[in-house]
């Protein structure tokens, strides 16, 4: 059975689509002509030429549709009408035994229908399929949080599935069962990534090795250490020892220009054998040892300048495998005690006589020579990366790989073991349902060969033309024809064929009762007893009043199989523009104010050129009286043809029933009001079935408001407002329009014509 029809993008149906939902075993819909009616019959009968349009199916089992309309009849009386096959006069044993087969029959599609159930579907995340969906979903979602976490550092090893969830959660799948690579730690990965992923990498210049021995040297050196002093055995030496002036006394004789010059200590002549002693005292080991203080003080300064240049170079070399936070300090507090023992050397030289000791270099430098060291390991190994850059990368890349698998080994593990379950429980499904469609091709060929057996096409000639006769259709009937008799044709009492002389009546009421049989039977020699779903689309186009009767007899007698649920139409749709036919056709003294359980109603309306479809809990259709009185209170009436809804019901009510003068209700209306009522009483005057019915103001919003207004006030001033409140049931309100902005109406001049289908109700 159908559930739900959803119609967009076809015939008068706009882009937003039109739902019928909540559909029952009979459906009826009402609409007038070319309001889209059989555009829903014709999306029953073929879907699949619908692709903006869809039909839902309970459970998803599809069945046969068979669609009357007017496709229908002109595709089956512009050819042989094909033999109905049905069941003749069969012994019940033979019965029986068919009934057995399609029993057989029923039960596989029931366990058919089970084991699609359970085997679900991958589009709708049903069963086990949607079981593995979900089971999936989890797993990509667990599988992206850890890509989402190390994607910074390993976007190269992530290239090519770092924008889709699917192919990298297969990529994990695929890596967990091939991948061999060691576990490293995920820090070192990210280490070496930086290098050997990093764009443009090169090879790196190592940094010169910082070797402060010879500057540590003269830490030792004994001549800084001791004190120098003239020469010991000088008369002069002692007075010089216990002032302890020899440095003082030095740097004077630098200022003797010889004997009898001053003397650089007292400024009086000097004396020759005072300046011979004094030269004596400064002997050549003094002068020796004040050479090598000098010699020292420059050999200190040239190699400290050396190591510090050698410290600066690896401070600013750039090179990524130097910690240049823990270098600075380091540089600065070597290059602090080099200048320290430069003074301590410097003093030394101007005071000989004054041992000094130098800072010791060796903590600081060995310091700075092991970072050094270390950064040229890191760098000796980043340009061994370089010199294989291409293996590294590959290397690095599944080593990534295998280090997030051990991270999500559990997860996996778990997946592939669920996963591994649910792929054997489809498969096992899939099987089943593969040997229970061989089972049910065997019994349904049994019952194919059973009824092959049993049915004929006679009986469908028999029944049409009795039912022919019983109507007073007697000139003409049905007739079996072609090989082995299974077609017919439509002749005369003397043979002759009767096809090409038909009335349109007669070929209405004749087709349709080929389709009724139809129903009941098949085209084939098999396959009369599947279930299927019933369309009439207006069945009763052409037909006069006696046989309309007879078409909505056997109508109902389908539409009763339908309720009752018992035999093989399980849903009917009845579609129609006539009233009387509608009224008919859906009469069921059971029903009270609402719609009943196994039925649903439906009108079918255009509104600005679109087809609407409303669904109702009650018939909407009672009379074309009340359905003129529906067109006035509907929000969405059409402007173009609400004149002539109040004309005809002024009509109905006053001209037909109530035999009131015109006159006599225009003259209760003065100015442009009484204008507007003697257009519409005028428009009575014509005729209710002349050319006027094809003739339609065409009005603004604020000109249908006044004749609104006018048509409620002439119920009011003929004392007949309780008729109108009654027919409005309250459920719209007429607004005065506004003097100012109502319209003059100036006869003919406002009118245009319009084709009878663009709107309106009909009251056929």
């Amino acid at each position: 059975m159908i559930e739900e029809i959803r119609i967009a993008k076809v015939a008068t149906y706009g882009d937003v689509p039109q739902i019928l939902n909540g559909l029952r075993p009979v459906n009826y819909f009402f609409g007038t002509n070319g309001s889209g009616k059989t555009t829903i019959s014709r999306i029953i009968a073929d879907p699949a030429l619908y692709p903006t349009c869809t039909v839902a199916w309970r459970d998803d089992r599809i069945l046969e549709a068979l669609v009357y309309n007017r496709d229908f009849v002109a595709q089956n009386f512009s050819q042989q009408l094909r033999g109905i096959f049905t069941l003749g006069e069969v012994a019940a044993e033979k019965l029986t035994e068919i009934e057995v087969a399609r029993a057989k029959v029923e039960e596989i599609e029931k366990q058919i229908f089970t084991l699609k159930g359970t085997l679900g579907d991958p589009s709708e995340a049903s069963g086990k399929h949607g079981d593995l969906g979900v089971l999936r979903d989890n797993f990509e979602a667990e599988c992206w949080k850890l890509k989402t976490a190390h994607d910074r550092n390993f976007q190269a090893a992530f290239a090519g599935v770092r924008n889709s969830r699917a192919r990298f959660c297969d990529k994990i799948l695929e890596e967990a069962g091939a991948n061999q690579a060691a576990v490293h730690p995920v820090d070192d990965l990210k280490a070496r990534a930086d290098t050997v992923f990093a764009e443009g990498v090169g090879k790196l210049p190592t940094l010169s090795s910082v070797n402060g021995a010879e500057v540590m040297a003269f830490e030792e050196s004994p001549v800084l250490a001791k004190k120098v002093v003239g020469k010991e055995d000088i008369d002069i030496a002692g007075l010089i020892r216990r002032l302890g002036n020899s440095d003082w006394v030095r740097e004077g004789l630098n200022f003797a220009e010889g004997a009898g010059s001053p003397c650089p200590f007292c400024q009086r002549a000097l004396d020759a054998e005072l300046l011979e002693k004094l030269n004596a005292f400064f002997d050549e080991a003094y002068l020796a040892d004040i050479g090598e203080i000098a010699r020292i003080e420059e050999a200190y300064r040239t190699l400290s300048d050396v190591l510090l240049n050698e410290v600066d170079a690896a401070l600013t070399s750039g090179s990524p495998h130097i910690d240049v936070e823990v270098l600075r300090p380091l540089a600065e507090r070597l290059r602090s005690l080099v200048a320290l023992n430069q003074r301590h050397i410097e003093r030394k030289r101007k005071e000989a006589s004054l041992p000094i000791t130098l800072e010791p270099l060796h903590d600081a430098i060995e310091e700075i020579a092991a970072l050094i060291e270390r950064a040229n390991a890191e760098t000796t190994k980043h340009n061994g990366l370089v010199d294989n850059l291409t293996a590294e990368r590959r290397a690095l890349t599944s080593e990534i790989w295998k280090c997030l698998i051990d991270e999500k080994k559990g997860i996996i593990d778990s997946y592939v073991s669920e996963k591994a379950g649910l792929d054997k429980a489809i498969a096992g499904l899939a099987s089943g349902l593969e040997g229970k469609a061989k089972e049910l091709a065997t019994a349904q060929g049994v019952l194919a060969e059973l009824e092959k057996g049993v049915t004929s096409v006679q009986p469908t000639v028999t029944e049409i033309n009795n039912t022919l006769s019983s109507f007073g259709f007697t000139s003409f009937k049905l007739a079996t024809a072609g090989e082995k008799e299974q077609y017919y044709r439509i002749v005369r009492d003397d043979g002759s064929d009767a096809q090409e002389t038909l009335s349109e009546g007669e070929k209405s009421f004749i087709t349709f009762l080929y389709f009724y049989h139809l129903i009941r039977g098949s085209t084939t020699a098999s396959g009369i007893n599947i279930d299927r779903i019933v369309v009439f689309d207006d069945p009763v186009s052409s037909l006069d009043s006696d046989v309309l009767f007879i078409v909505s007899s056997l109508i109902k007698r389908i539409l009763a199989e339908a309720v009752e649920g018992n035999g093989r139409i399980k849903q009917i749709f009845v579609l129609t523009h006539n009233i009387y036919f509608h009224k008919e056709v859906s009469f069921d003294p059971k029903r009270q104010s609402t719609r009943r359980t196994h039925e649903t109603f439906w009108v079918v309306r255009k509104v600005d050129g679109a087809t609407v479809l409303d669904g109702y809990e009650a018939n909407p259709i009672r009379t074309s009286y009340e359905l003129l009185w529906a067109e006035v209170k509907n929000p969405d009436r059409s402007n173009l043809t609400i004149q002539n809804v109040l004309r005809r019901i002024l009509e109905h009510y006053f001209t037909i029933l109530g035999n009131m003068d015109k006159d006599a209700v225009i003259a209760k209306f003065e100015g442009r009001d009484q204008q507007v009522c003697a257009s519409l009483f005028s428009w009575i005057n014509d005729g209710s079935h002349n050319f006027a019915d094809d003739l339609y103001l065409a009005a603004d919003d604020t000109t249908v408001a006044r004749y609104l207004a006018v048509f409620k006030k002439i119920f009011e001033v003929t004392s007949h407002g309780a008729h109108y409140a009654m027919m409005m049931g309250g459920e719209a309100t007429i607004e005065e329009p506004s003097p100012d902005n109502s319209p003059e109406i100036r006869g003919s001049e406002t009118l245009v014509e319009l084709s009878p289908s663009a709107g309106g109700v009909s009251t056929e």
